[in-house]
C-alpha cells in the first residue's frame, strides 16, 4: 500500500511549478476518488449500459443497477478514464462530461469544485499527464480493499497536510486507534453479532473521511459475512465529506446516509438512534459558531441533546459526548454502545456545579460510562497529548452495572520506525489484544481498576470565617472614605471634617465604634442611610484577627469574603455511604468531615450549607500513580562530587 501511495503522491510532482504545494490535494484527492469509482464500474459497464438504455428516471436507473450489480451509483457516459486519453484535444470537455454523467448520488466532485480543477489543469497543460498517470493506477476492489483505500486516503491527506502545514488529524484518526475503539465497542456483543442475518447500524457524527465507519464495517463483516451493517455519518468539512461518501458508495451503502453539516448546529438525523456510535471529535475547538443553536436546545432540557449542561465555549468535546449519548438506541430496544476518543479535559475540567461536572454527573448517575482507556502519548498525527477512549453503554452487562473500569493502555505501544508528524508510536495487534484482555477480565490489576460510579462524586463545601475589623479615623482611612464612590451623594468635605475631629482611637468592636461615630456625625448634622453607613464602616475598617466578630442586625456572624475557602469531600469519605443526595445522611457526612478535618485547624470557621454543590471528576492519572522514592542523598552527593571533580580537572587543563 505504501508503494501505491508513493506512486499516487508522485503524480503530484507533475503539478510542480504551476501549482503550489498546498494546492496539490485539490487535484490528487478527487482524481483518486474518480479512479476508484471508474475501477468499480469497469466490470459492469456493458451490463449497466443495457439496463439503463431508454430509461429516463435517475431513480429508476439506480434501482435497476442496484438490483443487478449491488452498486448504488452508475455513469451514463461512454468514456472511461483510459478511453478518454484517445482524444487528447477533447480531453477537457470529455472528462467534464464523464464526471457530470455520474448518477445524482455522486455529488462528491462538486465539493472539490472539480469542474474548475479540470479547466485549470487544462489551462496549465497538466490535464493529459495527470489523467494518463491515474489511468495506470489499479484501484479495482479485487486489488484494493475498502480498508486499503481508507489507508491510501489517510496517507495522502497526511502528506498533503504536512506539505501545506495543515492539520491532518482534523480529517481522520489513525487506523490503529480506530481498530481499538471498534474492538472495544463490539466486544460486549460478540455472541449476538455472530447470528445469521444480524442487522446493525453504526453512526459517526464527526465522520471525517469515513475511517471509523469503514473499519467498523470491516470488523463486523470479518466476524460475520452474513451481517447487514448500515453506516451513517455527518461531516462538516466538504472535502472530507466527499471522500467519506465516495468510500461508502463503493461499499454499497446508501449515499443518503452521509450528511454534510455541523453536527452541533444541526443534527441531520433527528430522532434517529443507532446500535453503535463512534467518534473522534475535535479537541479544544470552540463551538461559538453553533452557540445560539446549542444554547436554545439546552433550554429544552432533556427534550434536547444538551439537557445535562454546557461546557465552556472553548471546547466542544463534551457536547459531542452528549450528542452521542442521545443517539444510543434506547435500552428497551436493546440498548446502544458508544466509543469516543477525547483528550484528558472531559475527565476533570470544571468544578462542582459547572457544565462539565454536570455532564459527567448525568452520565455516571445514569450508569452509562462503562470503561475509559488511556491511550499511549504520541499516537496522533497532530498532537502528542494524552488521549482516552470512552466506552458508553446504556444497557450494561450485569457484572458491569453500577461500575466503571479504568484501563491504563498508555504503556501498550510499539515504536514506529519512522514518525508521521507527531505520531511516533502505534498500537500493534499484540498491544490491542493486551488492552482487550484487561477489558474482558474487568478486575483490578496494575493496568486495570474497577470503581463504583459514586467513587467519582464529591461535595464542594464553602467554609466561612468571621469578619473581624478594627476601626480608626486615620488620615489614610479618611481619604479613602472621602473618595469612596458609594459615598458620592454625601457632602464629602464635611464628612472628612467630622472624621478628622474624631481622633485616631483604635476600636476593635464595630458596634462601639459606630455608636461613638454616630454621636460625632449627629452633632454636625450629617445623616447617612443604612447602605452609606455600611460603606463608611467598611472603608474605615481594617482586618484584625484580634478584633471582635462583626454581626448583622439579626445577630448572625458576617463572613469575611477574603477568608472564604472551599473543601472537596469525596462520597464515601471515611467509609460513609456513597450518595449524592442532599439529605440528612449526606449532611451528617459533611458535618463529620468538617469536624474532623477543618474545625480543629480553624476553630472559628463554619459551613455555609446553602452553597454546597455536588461534583464529579475522574482523576484517571491519580489512580495509576506509582510512588517512586527519591534517590538516597549519599548517591546524589557522590554524583555531584564526581561532576565537580570533572569540572575542576577541565579547569586545570585550561590553566595549563
Amino acid at each position: 500500500m505504501s508503494r501505491l501511495s508513493s506512486f499516487v503522491w508522485s503524480i503530484a510532482d507533475q503539478l510542480r511549478g504551476p501549482y503550489q504545494q498546498h494546492e496539490y490535494g485539490s487535484v490528487i484527492l478527487p482524481m483518486t476518488i474518480l479512479r476508484r469509482l471508474d475501477a468499480i464500474l469497469e466490470p459492469h459497464r456493458k451490463q449497466i449500459a443495457e439496463l439503463i438504455a431508454g430509461v429516463d428516471s435517475d431513480m429508476r436507473k439506480n434501482s435497476l443497477v442496484r438490483q443487478a450489480t449491488g452498486l448504488r451509483f452508475h455513469n451514463t457516459s461512454k468514456f472511461t478514464l483510459s478511453t478518454l486519453l484517445a482524444d487528447p484535444d477533447g480531453l477537457e470537455a470529455n472528462l467534464t462530461e464523464y464526471v457530470n454523467s455520474f448518477s445524482s448520488a455522486i455529488d462528491v466532485f462538486d465539493r472539490f469544485k472539480f469542474g474548475e480543477v479540470i479547466s485549470d489543469l487544462a489551462e496549465k497543460n497538466r490535464l493529459f499527464i495527470v489523467v494518463e498517470r491515474f489511468a495506470k493506477v489499479n484501484l479495482h476492489p479485487d486489488v484494493m480493499s475498502n480498508s486499503d483505500m481508507g489507508d491510501l486516503f489517510e496517507d495522502l491527506i497526511r502528506r498533503f497536510a504536512e506539505a501545506s502545514n495543515a492539520t491532518a488529524g482534523d480529517h481522520f484518526t489513525p487506523r490503529d486507534a480506530v481498530r481499538l475503539v471498534v474492538d472495544l465497542m463490539f466486544t460486549e456483543d460478540n455472541d449476538a453479532l455472530g447470528e445469521k442475518g444480524i442487522v446493525r447500524t453504526v453512526y459517526d457524527p464527526t465522520a471525517g473521511t469515513g475511517g471509523m465507519l469503514s473499519l467498523a464495517d470491516e470488523h463486523l463483516r470479518a466476524q460475520n459475512p452474513d451481517a447487514r451493517l448500515t453506516l451513517y455519518g455527518q461531516e462538516i468539512n466538504p472535502q472530507s465529506y466527499a471522500i467519506c461518501k465516495s468510500d461508502l458508495l463503493a461499499k454499497g451503502q446508501d449515499p443518503d446516509n452521509i450528511k454534510l453539516g455541523d453536527t452541533l448546529a444541526g443534527d441531520k438525523f433527528p430522532g434517529r438512534t443507532f446500535d453503535y456510535c463512534l467518534s473522534n471529535p475535535p479537541y479544544g475547538v470552540e463551538w461559538k459558531a453553533a452557540e445560539k443553536t446549542v444554547k436554545d436546545e439546552h433550554k429544552l432540557g432533556f427534550a434536547g441533546r444538551f439537557g445535562p449542561g454546557l461546557p465552556s465555549v472553548g471546547d466542544g468535546q463534551m457536547l459531542f459526548l452528549l450528542h452521542l449519548a442521545s443517539k444510543m438506541r434506547p435500552r428497551g430496544e436493546g440498548g446502544g454502545r458508544v466509543g469516543v476518543v477525547m483528550n484528558g479535559s472531559p475527565l476533570f475540567s470544571g468544578g462542582a456545579g459547572s457544565g462539565q461536572s454536570e455532564i459527567r454527573r448525568w452520565l455516571l448517575e445514569k450508569d452509562m460510562v462503562e470503561a475509559i482507556v488511556a491511550l499511549p502519548n504520541e499516537m496522533f498525527y497532530n498532537t502528542g497529548i494524552s488521549t482516552y477512549v470512552w466506552i458508553l453503554d446504556n444497557n450494561k452487562a450485569g457484572a458491569r452495572a453500577g461500575k466503571v473500569q479504568l484501563i491504563d493502555g498508555s504503556g501498550r505501544f510499539t515504536k514506529m520506525r519512522k514518525s508521521l508528524g507527531s505520531k511516533r508510536v502505534e498500537i500493534s495487534d499484540d498491544d490491542r489484544a493486551a488492552i482487550l484482555a484487561d477489558y474482558d477480565k474487568c478486575v483490578a490489576s496494575e493496568t486495570s481498576k474497577v470503581f463504583d460510579n459514586e467513587d467519582f462524586g464529591y461535595w464542594t463545601i464553602t467554609v466561612e470565617r468571621p469578619l473581624r475589623l478594627n476601626f480608626a479615623c486615620t488620615p489614610e482611612r479618611i481619604e479613602a472614605a472621602r473618595t469612596d464612590p458609594k459615598l458620592r451623594t454625601v457632602d464629602r468635605e464635611r464628612l472628612a471634617g467630622v472624621l478628622g475631629a474624631f481622633g485616631e482611637e483604635l476600636y476593635r468592636n464595630r458596634d462601639g465604634f459606630m455608636a461613638d461615630l454616630g454621636k460625632h456625625l449627629g452633632s454636625q448634622g450629617v445623616t447617612l442611610s443604612t447602605p452609606q453607613r455600611k460603606a463608611l464602616w467598611t472603608v474605615l475598617g481594617e482586618r484584625d484577627e484580634t478584633a471582635d466578630e462583626i454581626r448583622d442586625l439579626k445577630g448572625n456572624i458576617e463572613p469575611d469574603p477574603k477568608l472564604r475557602d472551599t473543601e472537596n469531600i469525596p462520597f464515601g469519605w471515611n467509609d460513609t455511604p456513597k450518595t449524592a443526595e442532599a439529605d440528612g445522611a449526606s449532611r451528617a457526612v459533611i458535618d463529620a468531615y468538617f469536624d474532623a478535618e477543618v474545625h480543629p485547624h480553624v476553630p472559628d470557621s463554619w459551613i455555609d450549607h446553602t452553597k454546597t454543590k455536588v461534583g464529579y471528576e475522574i482523576p484517571f492519572t491519580r489512580h495509576f500513580y506509582t510512588y517512586t522514592p527519591p534517590r538516597p542523598l549519599e548517591e546524589i552527593d557522590a554524583d555531584l562530587n564526581k561532576v565537580v571533580a570533572e569540572i575542576m580537572n577541565l579547569l586545570q587543563k585550561v590553566e595549563q
